[in-house]
């Protein structure tokens, strides 16, 4: 389920001192995008946040799971979001704290797609 027009309006108005905060329907949630690079996504009215390696174990020491996943095939595909902490929405500071890591983490995420996508090569010609 999709961000509630209170939610979005929340988080817009928590998260401008990252920059510009934007949010988009998708599968049935919602993205959040500052500068147009997705760091969260909300469902049923949760955020979570963009994990990687380099803060996943925060979320964890805050018991901030289950990710967001969803079921494929008889497999669990995890999405690499997390539960953002609830004490966050009490805490202005802190709210924007965790989601610049989210950001950073979706920047490297991002760095690192960039890196592996093949550069794109002609195809040869037939030599008629």
């Amino acid at each position: 389920m999709v961000a509630s027009d209170s939610l979005a309006e929340f988080l817009r108005e928590q998260l401008t001192p990252l920059g510009r905060i934007t949010m988009r329907r998708m599968f049935g949630k919602t993205g959040v995008f500052c500068n147009g690079l997705m760091f969260g996504m909300v469902t049923d009215n949760m955020l979570y946040l963009r994990v990687d390696d380099h803060n996943r174990a925060a979320f964890k020491e805050a018991e901030s799971f289950p990710p967001l996943s969803y079921e494929k095939q008889g497999c669990t595909i995890d999405l690499a979001f997390w539960r953002a902490p609830e004490r966050l929405f009490g805490e202005p500071d802190e709210l924007v704290m965790w989601s610049r890591v989210a950001l950073a983490a979706a920047r490297r995420v991002a760095a690192k797609r960039e890196r592996t996508v093949p550069g794109r090569t002609s195809k040869p010609q037939p030599a008629w």
